[in-house]
C-alpha cells in the first residue's frame, strides 16, 4: 500500500513546510459550487481536500468523491464522520479514533463496521487521533459522536490525549475545533500538543482568516484545515492558501 499522502506530511514536519487542507462536507456539496471550490482549490495550491462530515443526510458521497477527482488533482484524503463514507476513488481515509471522547461507537465500533471495506479499497489508511476542542459552541460532531469536547484553556488535557494516541501507535492527530466554531484551537494548546508529540498535527475549526492561519502554523500545526469559512466565501481560499505557504517558505527549514 502506497504512503505518498503520510509521507508528504512526514516531509512538512521534518522540514517546517506547511501543507493547506480544503475540506468538503458532502451534505453541503452542490455540485456548481464544488467545481468552483476544486478550480480554485487547484489554482491556489491546495495539499488535499479532505471531503467528509459529521453526517450523511444525502446519498452523494460517491458522487462528491467522483466529481473532485475528475475536475482536479489535488489529493483526495477522506475524513469520515461514520463507516458510510469510504470511497476506493479517493487517495487516502483518516481513520479517526475520537479520542478526546469516551463513546465507544467512535473509539472502534464504527471502524469495526468499515474495517473489509477500508482493506478492499486499496487506501492509504492513516490512523488518527481526533481531538474535539471547545471552539465557543456546540457543533455537529459533538452532538451527532455524543462526546464532549476538551475545554479550550485545558491545554493540559489535550497534550495528555496526544500523548495517549501516539502511545497507542496512532501517526497522526487532529484537532478540531468543529465545523463553524467561534473561536480556533489557541496557540498555547497547539504548543502545548506539539511539545508531547512526534506525529504530524492537523488543526481546524474556525481558521476563518490569514491571522489565526499564521498563528496555527507558528504555534507548530504541520496542516491548516478550512471548511465551513470557505462556504460562505471561495474566495478567501487564495488569501489563507497564499498566509500558510507563505508562512511555510519563510520558516523552511
Amino acid at each position: 500500500m502506497t504512503r505518498h499522502v503520510y509521507d508528504s506530511l512526514l516531509e512538512a514536519k521534518r522540514l517546517g513546510g506547511k501543507r493547506f487542507a480544503v475540506l468538503v462536507d458532502p451534505d453541503k456539496a452542490e455540485r456548481d459550487a464544488l467545481l468552483q471550490l476544486t478550480d480554485l482549490a487547484e489554482s491556489v495550491g491546495a495539499d488535499f481536500i479532505f471531503i467528509g462530515g459529521s453526517t450523511l443526510l444525502r446519498d452523494n458521497f460517491s458522487e462528491c468523491v467522483a466529481t473532485v477527482k475528475s475536475n482536479c488533482s489535488v489529493p483526495i484524503v477522506l475524513f469520515p464522520g461514520s463507516n458510510k463514507q469510504v470511497d476506493p476513488n479517493a487517495d487516502a481515509l483518516l481513520l479517526l479514533s475520537l479520542i478526546s471522547g469516551r463513546n465507544a461507537e467512535w473509539l472502534i465500533n464504527q471502524h469495526v463496521e468499515a474495517a473489509f471495506a477500508i482493506k478492499h479499497s486499496g487506501l492509504e489508511v492513516i490512523p488518527t487521533g481526533y481531538i474535539l476542542i471547545y471552539g465557543g459552541k456546540e457543533t455537529s460532531v459533538t452532538y451527532v459522536s455524543q462526546t464532549r469536547p476538551i475545554p479550550s484553556d485545558k491545554s493540559d488535557i489535550a497534550a495528555a490525549t496526544a500523548l495517549a494516541g501516539q502511545q497507542l501507535g496512532l501517526k497522526l492527530i487532529y484537532m478540531d475545533a468543529g465545523s463553524g466554531a467561534l473561536k480556533p484551537v489557541s496557540s498555547k494548546m497547539i504548543k502545548a500538543v506539539k511539545a508531547e508529540v512526534d506525529l504530524p498535527l492537523v488543526v481546524g475549526g474556525g481558521i476563518n482568516n490569514e491571522a489565526k492561519a499564521r498563528k496555527a502554523c507558528a504555534a507548530g500545526a504541520d496542516v491548516i484545515v478550512v471548511g465551513n469559512a470557505l462556504e460562505k466565501d471561495p474566495l478567501l481560499l487564495h488569501k489563507l492558501a497564499s498566509a500558510v505557504h507563505d508562512f511555510a517558505e519563510a520558516n523552511r527549514v
